[in-house]
């Protein structure tokens, strides 16, 4: 698809800065409309080269504002892909009502001006999250019944049923993804590997929940970008593309992984009490997407130590935001544990 102007709704957080970058490195025909609030996990610092290019635009915004939507949408948009949203478990445990407006909310309004200006497609980002803790020995495909198990992955499934309902009665070109745990570069350092990445590198210990048994399927966030990517192509309306890694380890496993690649001794887990109904186990079945010609590409390792490095040599981009709200939050929930 070419000539397309794409409007990233939260395109300054993790996914969608890499999204962004990628998108205006394969799709040079493509215009890019960044919408993003800048709430704490937004930088800007993410995409410091594109915000040099012509192709691509800023604009500042919250998605559920109708008024601040309506400036982007009157950017003649066809496109649109929504990474917007409120992610970090531990926090929703304790304010909920941030997730309910960003991820509920602010799709309602996605939605209905999507369909006033007639948009060609929608892919919702959603997440694995939504089917709950998948028990051993099974595996959840798009049909797997949703069980959310946390206050942010309820609020992305009730968003996911407000999108296929908007298909349903207006029909709306909506393609939804559900990926596995994304990790790689510019990821805000409240998620395991970023935190524990940095947390070990300000030399403090890291605080494993449990006794860190609990199943994670990894995915490298490029790899995730490339099936973006490609459902924007391909990606059928009203259908969910379950997107996964196939690199399962239980946290105590990644965490001395991670130690391993910084040299550092396993000393430095710190076991604390775990969270409220930390879901066990995530696994699911990729073989839509797959069908369509989309594979992981990056060896688990490699990623790793690329992400390790990355982080070893970008102090400059997560030291200045390592206080405020990120740090009195973790001094309220890990370190007096």
């Amino acid at each position: 698809m070419a000539n397309l102007r794409i409007l990233v709704t939260g395109g300054a957080g993790f996914i969608g800065s890499n999204f962004i970058r990628m998108a205006m490195r394969d799709r040079p025909n493509w215009t890019i409309i960044n919408f993003d609030l800048l709430t704490y996990a937004g930088n800007l610092q993410s995409l410091e080269v594109e915000q040099a290019d012509p192709r691509y635009k800023f604009i500042k915004g919250d998605i559920a504002s109708r008024d601040d939507l309506e400036k982007a949408f009157s950017e003649q948009i066809d496109v649109i892909v929504n990474f917007a949203a409120e992610t970090h478990v531990d926090k929703s445990l304790y304010d909920a009502s941030r997730f309910l407006r960003a991820n509920l909310l602010g799709v309602g309004v996605i939605l209905d001006l999507a369909l006033k200006y007639s948009v060609s497609k929608l892919l919702h980002i959603s997440t694995d999250e939504v089917y709950g803790s998948v028990p051993d020995g099974r595996i959840a495909d798009e049909e797997f019944g949703l069980r959310p198990g946390s206050p942010y992955a309820a609020s992305k499934a009730a968003a996911d049923l407000l999108c296929l309902s908007y298909f349903n009665t207006h029909g709306s070109p909506i393609v939804i993804t559900r990926a596995s745990n994304n990790y790689g570069p510019y990821q805000f350092p409240e998620k395991v590997i970023p935190f524990f990445i940095t947390e070990a590198l300000a030399g403090r210990k890291l605080p494993l929940y449990g006794t860190g048994s609990n199943i994670r399927n990894w995915l490298h966030v490029d790899d995730n970008c490339r099936a973006v990517l490609l459902l924007i192509d391909k990606g059928a309306p009203g259908e969910i593309y379950n997107i996964g890694g196939d690199n399962y380890f239980d946290n105590l496993t990644l965490t001395r992984r991670l130690l391993e690649i910084l040299g550092l001794p396993e000393s430095r887990i710190k076991l604390v009490e775990d969270r409220p109904g930390h879901d066990l186990r995530y696994a699911i079945d990729s073989f839509k997407i797959r069908a369509l010609g989309w594979a992981p590409s990056i060896d688990f390792d490699e990623g790793l130590r690329s992400t390790v490095q990355w982080y070893k040599s970008r102090r400059d981009w997560w030291q200045n935001i390592l206080s405020g709200e990120h740090r009195q939050f973790y001094e309220r929930h890990y370190e007096n544990r």
